[in-house]
Parts: C-alpha cells; structure tokens; sequence
C-alpha cells in the first residue's frame, strides 16, 4: 500500500469517525435541550394523530467548527417549519388538512453551541477553522440557551483545561449565543413575507 493510499486512508477513517461523533453529538444537544419543542405542541389528536418532524443535515463544504453550523442549522429549520391546520372529521375519523391555514412551531428554547480551539490552555479560539481545530491541542464545544444556562458541553479529548478557562469559555458561549440568536432572528424575520 502506498504512502498516499494509506494518507488518504486515514483521512476517510478520521471523516468517518467524525461523522459518528458529529451525529452522536448533536443528538445529544437535542436531548439535553429537550425543551426545544415539547412533545405536546407536536400533538394533532391526543393518542390518535401527532406531526414527527425530520431534519437532514448535508455539509457542502468543511471548514471547521461544523457543529456549530449544525445546531444553528437546526435552530433555524425549526424557526421556519410552518405545520398546516389538521382535523378531525367527526363523521368519517379521517385527518382534513387545510393549507392555508398554518402556524409556526413553539419554540421553547434556543440552543446555540460555541466552539473553541484550545492550545495548550493558554489560547483558545472561537470559531476555529478546520487548519486552526487540526493544529490545536483540543476542542470544546458549549451549548447554552438564551438564559445562560448550560444545555452540553463537549470536549473530546486533547489537551485539559483549568476551571478559570472552562469559566471564561463559558461566559464567551453566553455573550456569542446572544450575538447568534440576534443575527437568526433578524435573518428568519427578513425572509418571512409581508
């Protein structure tokens, strides 16, 4: 097997553990923030009929920090899903949809993750690029919500991290989701129509 072969081996082996991760990471930030959208907003009939709601999340290109683009990607689907009015007719216990009737979903919570690339726990960097996460010696990603409090926090792995930075990291995730949500909010509002 050649050099190059086995390079790019190992490139595939990394992406695809990366992948997992990044699947198996996410999930974990829906779960723990689980107040996104509660079960009964979901509900069209109690114990008969409720909307199930799927997301696929397609990277066109990796530059780093993409679990970041993930959760704000999420976030916002969820901001714009539009559900149509459903009923149910009495006489026939068939579901009616009507179209021009909808409304958005209840969204309870709003978690944002931030990303930083640390090294050696004297520097970090927020929103690390892909060549900034590879040369670090660890990342860790926090997950707060717009009242501060803290949804997941993700560190696999690499080099550790003193109390004071963990804080500092903490209070940085709390001042950039308050920059984030802003910046969602008045994007989504531009779209909606008038």
């Amino acid at each position: 097997m050649s050099l190059k072969s086995k390079t790019i081996d190992k490139i595939l082996l990394s992406f695809i553990f990366n992948v997992f991760d990044l699947s198996f990471t996410v999930l974990f930030v829906i779960k723990s923030s689980s107040q996104i959208i509660q079960k009964e907003d979901l509900c069209i009939s109690s114990g008969k009929l409720a909307w199930v709601l799927y997301c696929d999340l397609i990277c066109l290109d990796y530059d780093g920090n993409i679990l970041d683009a993930c959760t704000f990607a999420l976030l916002a689907a969820l901001k714009n899903v539009q559900l149509p009015e459903v009923t149910i007719n009495e006489e026939t216990a068939l579901a009616e949809v009507n179209l021009k009737k909808k409304s958005y979903l209840n969204i309870r919570t709003h978690p944002v993750a931030t990303t930083f690339a640390v090294f050696d726990d004297t520097l970090l960097i927020v929103d690390p690029t892909g060549e900034e996460e590879h040369l670090a010696t660890g990342t860790l990603t926090i997950v707060m919500d717009e009242e501060g409090r803290l949804c997941c926090l993700h560190k696999p792995g690499g080099s550790g991290l003193t109390g004071a930075k963990l804080q500092d990291c903490m209070s940085r995730a709390v001042t950039r989701h308050k920059e984030v949500k802003k910046l969602m909010d008045e994007v989504i509002n531009s779209m909606k129509p008038k």
